[in-house]
């Protein structure tokens, strides 16, 4: 395991965060910055394999759409728990299901099935509940609020609403006609749920009821006429009744998601993982990158070819700065150490942060910018390299990025070769 300090000193955490900027979803993101370099070379060939897959899938065919995949983990959690969803949630859960069905779709027709077998099977057991999601939609409307057709008491109450408020709208409207000269203003409005009017305080008395508000100035009263609060009660019991029936709608349809919460969760997870591949494929792509070779280090020469550190080919395209010069490296097998020496400036440390990164960095999954054909090591071990200046020196972290020591075929920028030990690594 890499320590943090090393990777903070390789500025891992701004290569994470321009790796996010290509994700699509919000939790694609979050496991983009969060992205972890696997112990295992298993586990990297793995997720490499899936990078490689959807690179060969967006260059040549179809690229993959996440649209409609939300961030939905709170929302199961609060079903877990037996809460109760809001529509606004119920609707992002019907989203991502369907989502989540598109882009296991988009996998499985695919035309050539036997070039990405590892995203084929990552998707197999994908259970999208397309009756879940067509229960949310005919039950909550774009706006996240509960249907009529969602249930046929709810209807009702609605239709009560709609002539209560009729009645009321009727009464007010006559009334501002026939005390035009009492209303400050001819409009109809409410306060805490009832409906008012607005009324000048010296003609209070024309239009009896229940002050409800006043102005800031106190020249205006809202006033609910005697006549009208039967008719604002009533109203205010078929609201209640149909938050309940809105209520018992939503505890439904949060119940049915409860029910299948792990197969949600799981599905959150692959489109995650398909989503953080896609990144990484899509961030090799821009960087121009190519996926490398594992090897045995203690057999097989490592080969760096126009090594490129991806945070200065971010800073030439995104923030205008100067030409990435690149950097080609030979690693025999029997070299365990290296020393490089040049002037301040002269690219040592960039070549070094470079070399560590280089393997690293397709550890985790994600091609490096060397042109084809590059190897590195299949596994870490520690080692340790100091970048000197003279006449004075300065101390380069360790590192655990490749198993061997260093060293250089062509460095560029004044740097020479002063040194090699075969030695035990240092």
């Amino acid at each position: 395991m890499i320590q943090t300090e090393t990777l903070n000193l390789l500025e891992w955490p701004r290569l994470c965060q321009h790796l996010a900027t290509f994700a699509a979803t919000k939790l694609g993101a979050i496991a983009a910055v969060r992205l972890v370099i696997p112990a295992q070379r298993a586990q990297t060939e793995q997720l490499l394999a899936q990078t490689k897959e959807i690179y060969a899938l967006e260059t040549t065919q179809q690229s993959l759409n996440f649209d409609g995949i939300r961030d939905i983990g709170d929302a199961l959690a609060r079903a877990e728990l037996q809460g109760i969803l809001s529509g606004e949630e119920l609707l992002d859960v019907a989203t991502t299901l369907g989502g989540a069905r598109s882009l296991r779709r988009t996998i499985e027709d695919n035309d050539h099935p036997e070039t990405i077998p590892v995203l084929t099977n990552l998707v197999a057991d994908l259970r999208t509940y397309p009756e879940i999601e067509q229960a949310i939609y005919r039950c909550i409307d774009d706006r996240g609020r509960v249907t009529d057709r969602a249930n046929p008491k709810l209807a009702g109450i609605r239709e009560k609403q709609k002539a209560t408020r009729d009645r009321i709208y009727d009464y007010l409207q006559k009334l501002l006609s026939r005390q035009s000269n009492a209303i400050q203003e001819s409009i109809i409005t409410q306060r805490d749920g009832r409906y008012v009017v607005p009324v000048k305080a010296p003609q209070k008395d024309a239009i009896p009821g229940i002050v409800h508000d006043t102005s800031m100035s106190g020249a205006t009263l809202y006033i609910e006429p005697n006549a009208t609060v039967p008719l604002n009660n009533q109203m205010r019991q078929l609201l209640r009744q149909e938050q309940a029936e809105e209520e018992a709608v939503r505890r439904e349809l949060t119940a049915q998601i409860s029910e299948v919460q792990e197969d949600i969760e799981r599905l959150l997870s692959i489109c995650t993982t398909i989503d953080l591949a896609t990144a990484r494929a899509r961030y090799s792509h821009w960087l121009g990158a190519n996926p490398p070779r594992f090897i045995d280090s203690t057999q097989e020469t490592i080969t760096l070819r126009q090594l490129r550190h991806p945070l200065l080919v971010w800073q030439q395209r995104n923030e205008e700065g100067h030409d990435v010069i690149p950097t080609d490296l030979k690693i025999p097998p029997k070299i365990r150490c290296v020393a490089i020496t040049g002037p301040n400036t002269g690219g040592k440390t960039v070549t070094l942060k470079n070399v560590a990164i280089a393997p690293s960095w397709p550890r985790s999954a994600s091609s490096s910018p060397p042109a084809n054909p590059w190897s590195c090591p299949g596994s870490t071990k520690s080692w340790r390299t100091s970048a000197m200046s003279s006449p004075s020196s300065r101390a380069f972290p360790p590192s655990p990025a490749i198993s061997a020591a260093l060293a250089a075929s062509s460095m560029r920028s004044g740097m020479k070769l002063v040194s090699i030990r075969a030695s035990a690594t240092v």
